[in-house]
């Protein structure tokens, strides 16, 4: 540390070019904090043991529905407490741009997530109206919507009576007191059973079933008796976490971790190419500089480290201050998901990461300009200036 003060010195002879350099790593490592952060969520373990709440689907594909006559096989499965059914819906709200996840639920639904919190009065009334709806907070204040308003949909998959339009009475508004899951708010749903009777599509079936384990440490064994309960057959399930569900839901969009990979690999490439030049670029005007330095003393070892250092400190800065950014960002990139994935900060995998790919690139750009500096001749550098 007692050359810090030289490295500094040195990083910023240039200032113009340092700064430069420095936004560009520091836009590379915002940007790898923000995709690797989705990529850390979407790859989370699928394991169900020590989750009480898991998610049944067609071992198929999650679009593939399953028959409503599950419901109570699953409940009749030692260890669920209760369970209960969804389809998706898919129906827009006045423009394709105001889309926000809709479904229709069974009965109990709701009581299988008690971090939404809902008037009780409102609940019941929601059960109790065949056409009834209920939405988050967040999207009722968004829309202006207030209870008794009806909310009319037009459905991209589910036609009624031969038309797309859907009309629901808002009935209920749920609420979710955790700052960081205020996505969550961003969904509406619907009575299943007037799903089931409206729509001119399918009948009796279901998208997913919700299941509440009386044990977390039961789970594994309850999701492998509930997908026994349709081995052979021509709806075989697949039980599984939350986390998983919402993976495989969004997997259908693209390999995240592909994607995420193929991006960063293209960025970090190009920061190489960079920083590389920058620090080839100041070790050259600083050759004379670097020989009075062997001249009153400074060994070859101490001059490789010293421009080593210059370039791993140009870099650790930038990613840390990118970084930084991103954790910043991450919970407003949480709320926009609406609540489909969580991604309240940048996840301590990717900090490790990060760091590491700091260190690593700073060693690689430097590498060269510090075996330069260290084979430099005294004579020959000092001649040349």
């Amino acid at each position: 540390m007692k050359y810090l003060h030289l490295i500094w010195a040195a990083l910023f002879r240039s200032k113009t070019r340092t700064f430069l350099t420095l936004l560009s790593v520091v836009t590379a490592f915002l940007l790898f904090g923000m995709l690797d952060s989705v990529r850390v969520a979407f790859s989370s373990s699928a394991n169900v043991a020590g989750t009480n709440r898991l998610i049944t689907t067609s071992k198929l594909s999650i679009t593939s529905s399953l028959p409503y006559r599950l419901q109570s096989q699953i409940e009749s499965v030692p260890g669920v407490k209760k369970a209960s059914y969804a389809t998706w819906f898919g129906g827009i709200y006045q423009d394709p741009k105001n889309f926000f996840p809709n479904f229709a639920v069974g009965p109990g639904y709701m009581e299988l997530y008690p971090e939404y919190v809902v008037p009780a009065d409102q609940l019941k009334a929601f059960y109790a109206t065949q056409d009834g709806a209920i939405v988050g907070e967040a999207l009722a204040t968004k829309h202006g919507w207030k209870i008794g308003d009806t909310i009319p949909l037009q459905a991209t998959i589910f036609p009624t009576k031969g038309s797309n339009n859907w009309n629901f009475k808002l009935v209920a508004i749920y609420r979710v007191n955790d700052n960081k899951r205020k996505g969550e708010e961003n969904t509406l749903m619907f009575n299943w059973k007037y799903f089931d009777e409206a729509n001119d599509y399918i009948k009796g079936q279901v998208h997913w079933y919700v299941i509440d384990v009386a044990n977390a440490d039961q789970s594994n064994a309850v999701a492998q008796a509930i997908d026994k309960l349709s081995d052979n057959s021509d709806h075989e399930t697949k039980t599984q976490t939350e986390a998983a569900f919402n993976q495989a839901f969004f997997k259908q969009i693209g390999d995240i971790g592909m994607i995420v990979t193929s991006i960063m690999g293209a960025v970090f490439f190009t920061l190489l190419l960079l920083t590389g030049n920058t620090m080839a670029q100041a070790v050259r005007e600083r050759i004379p500089e670097l020989a009075v330095l062997k001249t009153i003393g400074f060994s070859n070892r101490s001059v490789l480290w010293l421009v080593l250092a210059e370039a791993t400190l140009l870099v650790v800065l930038g990613g840390l201050i990118g970084l930084g950014l991103a954790a910043l960002i991450m919970p407003g990139v949480s709320s926009a998901s609406r609540g489909l994935i969580q991604l309240p900060s940048v996840p301590g995998a990717t900090w490790g990461l990060g760091l590491a790919l700091m260190l690593i690139i700073g060693v690689v750009v430097g590498l060269l300009p510090a075996l330069r500096a260290m084979r430099l001749n005294i004579v020959d550098a000092l001649a040349g200036r």
